[in-house]
């Protein structure tokens, strides 16, 4: 079976290197392609075994299951630049969260996946979020659940924590990775640490952390409890941090989705 991929910017990439890496699959069922082929032949250079079609409409006929992975405002434009090539065995799947199944459902005539990686999947780690259309065939399902459970942990949601699950699994990474930084900053900052050095104990510290969790050693609450002894060193920083995190990702939530509603509104405009 060969799979397609339309779009090789951050996640495309990702998917396409996880896959290969994980040996989900082989350089010689992929098909890639990119708006600016130079990134797709990059990656070409790397794993020779890819093919790089010139366009999108080729990557449809060379692939039974393909993966569009471009920015939502480009996805219906280009599903009806690919509406003559798209049978009804083929697979859709399309990686952004704006976009719903049933809009997917509503443009092409085939089976239809929505699956929102992360950027932990480029180290066979992390979930990803899976919402199956209405016309998948329990074949269909099952290669899905089989290609992607080689790279991350498939989580099966429902339309309405879309974006809430989409923040936590996808941007979570982003936002903890900040906050991680600017302990590292302010460590080399107040302190006669090195940024180096901080760096590298905050690295192994996040790393041992997400051992632990994914041993089942502790839960976050219990982790808290074994490190933070009452009347020690580590509960003044937490009172330091309930008392200025009151409310932050809250806020963070509320923008997230405020944003993410005004994708969905502009999207409904070009699917109506």
């Amino acid at each position: 079976m060969n799979i397609g991929v339309i779009g090789t910017g951050n996640m495309g990439t990702i998917l396409i290197e996880a896959f290969l890496d994980s040996g989900a699959v082989k350089a010689d069922q992929l098909v890639i392609t990119n708006r600016t082929l130079a990134k797709a032949f990059a990656i070409q250079r790397t794993y020779p075994g890819i093919t790089v079609a010139a366009n999108a409409a080729e990557v449809v006929k060379q692939s039974s299951l393909v993966f569009l992975c471009v920015k939502p405002l480009d996805i219906h434009p280009l599903l009806q630049q690919l509406a003559p090539h798209w049978t009804r065995e083929h697979c859709l799947v399309s990686i952004t969260s704006p976009i719903s199944v049933k809009q997917l459902e509503a443009a092409v005539p085939c089976q239809v996946v929505r699956a929102i990686p992360s950027i932990a999947n480029r180290a066979l780690s992390g979930s990803i979020l899976v919402t199956f259309g209405s016309r998948c065939s329990t074949a269909c399902r099952q290669t899905i659940d089989d290609l992607l459970r080689r790279i991350a942990s498939p989580v099966y949601i429902d339309e309405a924590i879309t974006r809430v699950a989409s923040d936590i699994s996808s941007c979570g990474p982003a936002f903890f990775s900040y906050l991680l930084q600017r302990f590292i900053d302010a460590a080399a900052a107040k302190t006669a640490i090195t940024k180096e050095q901080a760096t590298m104990l905050a690295t192994d510290m996040i790393i041992g952390l997400g051992e632990l969790l994914k041993r089942n050693l502790y839960t976050l609450p219990t982790l808290q409890e074994k490190v933070c002894v009452k009347g020690g060193i580590t509960g003044e920083g937490i009172a330091v941090l309930e008392q200025r995190m009151n409310g932050v990702f809250e806020e963070v939530l509320a923008k997230t989705h405020e944003k993410f509603k005004e994708d969905v509104e502009k999207v409904k405009q070009q699917f109506s």
